[in-house]
């Protein structure tokens, strides 16, 4: 289960050279996040991660060591007790720095800087988005393993699990022992500031339109206002309910996305059918379009643009905040870049992995449409996560 030091070694050279490129006067990098530092090192421990540009990159691990030099092949690895102890190690202190401006606290900076007295802090993030959105062979392997173990769980193990005045609490206690059974590594990780997740959106009827501060298209009740995740304990369901459940799998540590749905002993309104297959339609179009050379960008003009006033009334959520994105790169973490939006101008490359989700708020019904997870190849969007266009009925 540990990280090849082969793949370890290559990501770090992947990062020098994006560095140079960036940021040509950069000096040293650290990195505090636990992501990242796995991304690096195999291991997630606390401590930090120190890249000088001209010398051998050292993790120094407060806790534990132990562990680190158990799983990890990183060739540096060193305890320390504080930072103090990290920085006794720099011979000479750098005057520039780059760290994750978007991971790292205040106060955590204002300790570290004790001891190491660097006034210049450069950010780290848009080079890190950059080099994990690209996959390497061993990466897009483990998630088209999440992928087939995801598809598994939704299109052959979810309706089993259906029963008429269940709650959606009840689903989800039920569903997440068995993602753990199929595979799935046992947590959603996602990088937003404060996003909580237990497994994802799991609603039965108007439940996945209540609003919630997720920035995706759908919400649910959630367990209480102090914990708005998982789902309903009150919300059962019965017959003619659409049943919505958009949920992260993952193994070893990289993430699948996949949103299935299905109707629960009776049927929909037409016109929830007709939207639902639209999506699915537009899911295929951006699919399409997911070749090495296209802008995401401009995929999400021309899908936008392509779509009548009407169906863009609720489309991508319900109510007055909907999600301004068709897609989004997904691997270590669900919300990673590219992102199908605009402002998103880099070209895609092949090894890029992305979860498209186009999905429209039926009043009355709830939240229809698809997700799944594609890789970027050079005949278009290839699907990990299966191909089965919802709305089954059970």
């Amino acid at each position: 289960m540990k990280v090849p030091a082969s793949e370890l070694y290559k990501r770090m050279k992947r990062f020098r050279l994006q560095m140079d490129r960036s940021d040509p006067d950069w000096q040293s990098a650290v990195i505090f996040s636990r992501i990242n530092q796995y991304y690096f090192t195999g291991t997630m421990q606390d401590g930090l991660l120190w890249i000088p540009r001209d010398a051998q990159a050292v993790l120094w691990v407060r806790k534990s060591i132990e562990r680190a030099r158990d799983e990890s092949r990183f060739e540096a690895i060193e305890p320390m007790n504080s930072f103090r102890d990290a920085a006794r190690s720099v011979l000479s202190m750098p005057e520039r720095l780059h760290l994750e401006w978007e991971r790292v606290p205040l106060a955590l900076l204002r300790r570290f800087q004790k001891h190491f007295p660097i006034e210049d802090i450069r950010p780290l993030d848009e080079t890190m988005s950059a080099l994990r959105a690209l996959k390497s062979p061993y990466e897009l392997d483990l998630m088209e393993r999440s992928g087939e173990i995801h598809r598994r769980i939704l299109e052959e193990r979810l309706p089993e699990m259906l029963q008429e005045g269940m709650t959606e609490a009840e689903l989800a206690s039920r569903l997440y022992p068995v993602m753990v059974a199929e595979g799935h590594h046992g947590v959603a990780r996602f990088s937003m500031f404060q996003a909580e997740v237990a497994i994802g959106n799991i609603c039965f009827g108007e439940s996945s339109l209540y609003p919630c501060c997720f920035d995706g298209p759908g919400g649910n009740y959630g367990m209480h206002p102090a914990v708005p995740v998982l789902g309903s304990r009150h919300r059962k369901l019965g017959k003619g309910d659409l049943v919505f459940v958009d949920i992260g799998c993952g193994l070893e540590g990289y993430h699948t996305d996949k949103t299935h749905t299905c109707v629960f002993g009776g049927n929909l309104p037409e016109e929830a059918v007709v939207a639902h297959r639209e999506c699915v339609a537009i899911q295929h179009r951006i699919a399409e379009k997911l070749r090495p050379g296209a802008v995401p960008s401009q995929i999400y003009s021309e899908i936008m643009d392509g779509l009548s006033p009407e169906f863009l009334s609720d489309f991508m959520g319900s109510g007055l905040r909907p999600a301004r994105f068709l897609g989004h790169g997904i691997g270590l973490e669900i919300d990673e870049t590219p992102v199908i939006a605009e402002g998103f101008d880099a070209p895609l490359e092949a090894g890029m992995v992305l979860a498209l989700e186009p999905k429209k708020g039926i009043p009355g019904v709830g939240l229809v449409g698809i997700e799944n997870t594609f890789i970027v190849t050079t005949s278009g969007g290839r699907s990990i996560t299966g191909n089965h266009p919802g709305l089954a009925n059970v």
